[in-house]
C-alpha cells in the first residue's frame, strides 16, 4: 500500500511538472531556452541555485555520513558549498558583468577559441558526470523505497527529468524547481522532526554517541580533517560550476546577481544542520547503517503511508532538481560553445533539445555501470578543479597569462585529472599519492597552475586582449 501510495504521489506530481512546462510561453530562441531571456527575478534565480546544489549527496549521503561522523559530516557537502557560494558572491557581479552568456565564451574572448573548445569539453564531461551522479543517487532512493531493481529506478527517475526539461528549457527548470525547492525543504524538515523526536533528542543522541565510542560525535570540528579534501576539490570545481554561472549570468542585472547569491548562501545553512540532524538521529533509531540509508529508512519506519508519499516525493524533487539543472547546462554547453552556430533559431533550438537528450543518454550509461556517488562524483569535481579551475579565474584578475599558458595549464591538469581516474579504474598505475586526497588535489592545482604561470611568462604576452576583456567588465559594470 506505501509503494502504491508513493508511486501514485510520484506520477502525479510529474503529471503537475509537465503542466506547468506546458503552459509557459514557448522558447522562442536558443537564449530563452538557456537563459530564460534574462527575464527571471532574483529569488527565483536563488531558489533553483538552492535547487541545483540541492541533490542525492545532500539529502541522502550527507545524512548517511552523519549517521557515524555526527556533526562533522557537515563538512562533507555542507561547507564546500557555503565556500563555494559565498566566492560565487565576492565574484557575482564580474561575471554577470562580463557580457558573455557561457563560459566557454568568455574564455573565447579572454584567451582563444582553442582554450574556450578544450574548457567546454572539460565542462561537458563534468556536467554528464555529475548528473550521472544524481542517477545514482535516484536510483539507490527510488530502488530502495519503491521495490523495484536500480536500473528500473534509473530509468523512472531520469525519463521525469528528461521529459519536462525537453519541453520548458531552463525557464522549465526554474519553474519546476520552485515547486520542488518548496517540496525538499517541507520534506527534509519533517524526516529530521519525525526522527529527533523519535530518537529523544541531542541529549539522547549524544549518550548513544559515547556508547558506540564515537568521540566527538557532537563536535561540528572533528569532520574538518578528515572532509578536507573534498571541501577543497569540491569547493574550486563548484565555485566555477557552469551550470550556476549560467544563472547569474540570466539575472537581470550585476546586483540581482549578487542579491541571488547571497539569498542562496543564507538558505543552504538550515537545510544542511537539517539533513546531519537526521543522520545524528538515526544513531539511536537504528543498530546498523539501515539498508537504502537513513532517510529511507526514517520514512519508512516512521510515517504514515500519507506522509511517507509526500516525503518522498520532496526528497524525490530534490534529486530531480539538480540533476535537471545539470543536463541543462551540459546541453546548452554543446549547443552554445561545441557546435558551429547555424545562424538559424529554429535549427539552433532544435539542436538544443537533441543535446538534452544526448547528454541524458550519455549519463545514464554511466549511471548503469557505476553505482558509487562518491566516486562518481569526484571524478566530476577533480576533471574541471584540475583543468579549468587556474586559467577560468585567474583570467579576470591575471593580465600576464595567456592564450598558451592557458591551454598547457588545462592539458596538464586533464592529463593528471584521467591519470588517477585509471588508477581509480584498476589499471596498474604507479602511483605516489592516495586518490581522493587532499594531497591529490593539491598536486593537480599546484601543477596546472604552475604550467599556467610558467608557460604564460616563457611566451609572448597578450596584453591589448587581456586589456581589451578586463575593460569590456569594467565598463559593463558600471553602467549596470
Amino acid at each position: 500500500m506505501d509503494k502504491m501510495a508513493s508511486l501514485a504521489a510520484l506520477l502525479l506530481y510529474f503529471a503537475l511538472l509537465l503542466l506547468i512546462v506546458l503552459k509557459e510561453k514557448k522558447n522562442h530562441t536558443v537564449e530563452d531556452y538557456f537563459f530564460a531571456g534574462r527575464s527571471l527575478p532574483f529569488w527565483a534565480l536563488s531558489i533553483t541555485f538552492v535547487a541545483s546544489w540541492w541533490g542525492a549527496g545532500s539529502a541522502l549521503s550527507t545524512a548517511d555520513l552523519a549517521y557515524d561522523d555526527g556533526f562533522g559530516a557537515f563538512w562533507y557537502y555542507g561547507v564546500p558549498v557555503l565556500l563555494a557560494t559565498l566566492l560565487m558572491t565576492a565574484g557575482a557581479r564580474r561575471i554577470r558583468g562580463i557580457g558573455y552568456l557561457t563560459q566557454g565564451r568568455m574564455m573565447a574572448a579572454r584567451y582563444s577559441p582553442a582554450v574556450a573548445g578544450l574548457l567546454s569539453v572539460m565542462i561537458l564531461l563534468f556536467m554528464i558526470f555529475s548528473a550521472a551522479s544524481q542517477m545514482v543517487g535516484i536510483g539507490d532512493f527510488f530502488g530502495g523505497y519503491l521495490g523495484i531493481s536500480y536500473e528500473a529506478a534509473v530509468l523512472l527517475g531520469t525519463g521525469i527529468v528528461l521529459i519536462y526539461s525537453l519541453f520548458g528549457g531552463f525557464r522549465g527548470v526554474v519553474l519546476t524547481d520552485i515547486l520542488q525547492c518548496v517540496l525538499l525543504a517541507v520534506s527534509a524538515l519533517v524526516v529530521c522532526l519525525v526522527a529527533l523526536d523519535h530518537s529523544g533528542g541531542l541529549e539522547t543522541i549524544a549518550r548513544a554517541a559515547q556508547q558506540h565510542n564515537k568521540t566527538g560525535y557532537m563536535n561540528f570540528w572533528t569532520g574538518a580533517e578528515k572532509y578536507l579534501p573534498y571541501v577543497v576539490t569540491f569547493g574550486c570545481s563548484w565555485m566555477i560550476q557552469a551550470n550556476i554561472w549560467q544563472r547569474i549570468s540570466a539575472a537581470r542585472s550585476t546586483d540581482d546577481a549578487r542579491r541571488m547569491t547571497t539569498l542562496a548562501f543564507f538558505l543552504y545553512i538550515p537545510l544542511y544542520l537539517i539533513v546531519v540532524l537526521t543522520g545524528m538521529a538515526g544513531l539511536v533509531l537504528f543498530e546498523n547503517m539501515p539498508q537504502g540509508g537513513v532517510v529511507t529508512a526514517v520514512v519508512n519506519t516512521f510515517l504514515s503511508p500519507l506522509g511517507g508519499a509526500v516525503v518522498f516525493v520532496g526528497i524525490a524533487a530534490a534529486i530531480m532538481s539538480t540533476m535537471d539543472s545539470l543536463i541543462n547546462t551540459g546541453a546548452m554547453t554543446l549547443a552554445l560553445d561545441l557546435c558551429p552556430d547555424s545562424g538559424d533559431e529554429r535549427k539552433k533550438l532544435a539542436f538544443s533539445r537533441m543535446a538534452t537528450a544526448l547528454v541524458t543518454g550519455l549519463a545514464l550509461l554511466i549511471a548503469l555501470r557505476i553505482r558509487s556517488f562518491l566516486d562518481v562524483t569526484w571524478i566530476a569535481s577533480d576533471v574541471i578543479t584540475t583543468g579549468a579551475f587556474v586559467p577560468l579565474v585567474l583570467g579576470f584578475f591575471w593580465r600576464r597569462g595567456n592564450s598558451r599558458g592557458a591551454l598547457a595549464s588545462m592539458l596538464a591538469g586533464l592529463c593528471y585529472s584521467f591519470y588517477n581516474l585509471f588508477a581509480t579504474l584498476g589499471l596498474p598505475l604507479p602511483m605516489f599519492w592516495k586518490t581522493q586526497t587532499l594531497l591529490q588535489t593539491g598536486l593537480g592545482v599546484g601543477l596546472s597552475l604552475c604550467v599556467y604561470i610558467g608557460v604564460s611568462l616563457l611566451t609572448p604576452p597578450e596584453y591589448e586582449k587581456a586589456d581589451a576583456f578586463m575593460k569590456g567588465l569594467s565598463r559593463r559594470q558600471s553602467v549596470s
